[in-house]
């Protein structure tokens, strides 16, 4: 369980889904500039920033070498965590191949589980949200040799301007981005990731639980005391969460 504590006039403010470079590097631009821009106005009073994966398309570290684009917005989170704006960093299922770049280069948190927060006195249980729940078993078989070390480390030796461009022309082929599964509301008793947090709440109480990966924002009471968030994306919808230091809030970005 890790604590954060609010000051007053400070927030928390929550991001998933962006999937920068896709369709195209081009295509994504005016979304990176965006997004970018979301983060200049929020700098001011932001106590912390939890970005909850998918913020790229595709995103594999070799050893010594990271994906080329992305210039602005890894300086805008270069620039906001020089600050002491701390940044957490949850990987999705587009961008779970990070190996310490963030980390030593950005001073950035990342996380490649679902993780307990505590934020004044309202617990948080956060993660991007992909292979949770009780369906999507082929996708939890394909993340196991996704993250498995010796097949990370066969990808490795395939050469990053072949590796990368295979992976981003199968993202955009299977529309992993905005495929029709991740655009629909299935109904609060179809929803997996609502059935999952129904799950955790038989283990303990939790306030909020916020995922992201569903492309959707949703903000749904899962009882009297706890809510499950979805934050939607920066692809349609342009949604963040807002956390004041009582309430998590949606937000939609007005600019």
């Amino acid at each position: 369980m890790k604590v954060i504590t609010v000051p007053k006039g400070k927030k928390i403010y929550f991001a998933s889904d962006n999937h920068l470079g896709a369709p195209t590097a081009k295509a994504s631009m005016p979304r990176e500039k965006k997004f970018v821009q979301w983060l200049d106005t929020i700098k001011h009073d932001a106590e912390a920033v939890f970005l909850l994966g998918d913020l790229f398309d595709f995103w594999f570290e070799y050893k010594y070498v990271v994906p080329k684009g992305f210039t602005r917005v890894l300086g805008k989170l270069a620039e906001l965590s020089d600050q002491g704006i701390k940044i957490h960093f949850f990987v999705g299922n587009h961008d779970l191949w990070m190996n310490g770049y963030f980390e030593e280069e950005l001073g950035i948190s990342v996380y490649h589980q679902p993780e307990e927060f505590t934020f004044n006195a309202t617990s948080f249980f956060i993660g991007h949200g992909d292979g949770l729940g009780p369906k999507d078993k082929g996708f939890k078989r394909l993340k196991k040799v996704f993250t498995n070390s010796f097949f990370k480390w066969l990808y490795r030796w395939i050469h990053p301007d072949i590796g990368v461009r295979f992976a981003q022309y199968l993202s955009v082929k299977n529309k992993v981005i905005s495929g029709d599964e991740d655009v629909k509301f299935l109904g609060n008793d179809k929803e997996w990731l609502v059935q999952y947090c129904h799950k955790k709440l038989e283990e303990k109480h939790r306030d909020y639980f916020v995922f992201g990966h569903r492309h959707l924002p949703l903000d749904i009471a899962l009882n009297d005391q706890s809510k499950y968030i979805n934050l939607g994306d920066w692809i349609t919808h342009f949604t963040y969460g807002v956390f004041n230091g009582n309430e998590l809030s949606l937000k939609k970005l007005e600019f």
